[in-house]
């Protein structure tokens, strides 16, 4: 059955709600649904009680490692952390209390170029159980195209059926980020949510667009139970006014 999935997202040090398609490494354009005034570590602390799982912290920038460790460290192996995650760096976000890290840029060279020996690595230096394939994607006529880079820049990473198959064996997760729609509260991506559901072998979570309590449901039925959804400026914890996290907390409890 689909479940609930918190998120703490980063920017500048602050925990937001940012629409994704705006978010650029200048700034300019940028669009904030919402700014907290508590630290990441409150809402690390809310989900910790609540017992959710599976929870995702991503760094959006730089800046926002001072934030991420305050939230691993109020909810120890209860978050995966995302943002500038690299070889050189991803076994010590694991010890600073990350279950999992997430990757997508690092797996590509500056042109979008997908560079699968970086991938080879990574597994080799965390393990894959410890590994989240960040497949954060802009749609196409006929698909979906890995992006990279804020979700500003495509990949030649296609979101297909022969790219899930192949990476479904060098990881624990996906995490699929529909950027088109992420943080607008216009509905999810239908379409791409049921073809996760069709192909994923492994876990996987969607994010992006969700605007009611109502399409938890509808995830569920999209991807027959398989597709976990995260829900972000619609949330009443973030500020919208759609979905209360006290429901989905119970939805996670009943399933």
């Amino acid at each position: 059955m689909t479940k609930f999935r918190p998120c703490i997202d980063l920017h500048n040090g602050c925990v937001k709600q940012i629409v994704g398609g705006s978010l650029s490494k200048d700034g300019v354009g940028l669009k904030t649904n919402f700014e907290s005034d508590q630290p990441a570590s409150y809402y690390a602390e809310i989900y910790q009680k609540d017992n959710l799982q599976g929870g995702h912290v991503i760094k959006l920038g730089a800046g926002n490692d001072a934030a991420a460790l305050l939230a691993l460290a109020a909810y120890p192996d209860g978050l995966q952390v995302g943002g500038g995650i690299n070889l050189e760096n991803a076994a010590e976000w694991l010890n600073a209390g990350a279950s999992h890290v997430i990757v997508t840029s690092y797996l590509f060279d500056l042109n979008g170029v997908f560079l699968p020996e970086r991938l080879d690595q990574l597994v080799a230096e965390v393990g894959k159980e410890r590994l989240v394939i960040d497949l954060s994607c802009r749609a196409k006529a006929d698909g979906w195209v890995v992006a990279m880079n804020r979700w500003q820049n495509q990949t030649d990473l296609l979101v297909d059926a022969a790219t899930i198959g192949e990476l479904s064996d060098c990881c624990s997760e996906f995490l699929v980020h529909a950027a088109d729609v992420e943080g607008r509260c216009e509905g999810i991506d239908e379409r791409l949510v049921e073809f996760l559901g069709s192909y994923c072998p492994i876990p996987v979570t969607y994010a992006g667009g969700a605007r009611s309590f109502e399409d938890l449901a509808k995830v569920d039925r999209l991807s027959e139970g398989k597709v976990d959804l995260t829900i972000g400026s619609a949330l009443d914890l973030f500020g919208g006014m759609q979905v209360q996290y006290s429901d989905c907390v119970a939805w996670n409890r009943q399933s």
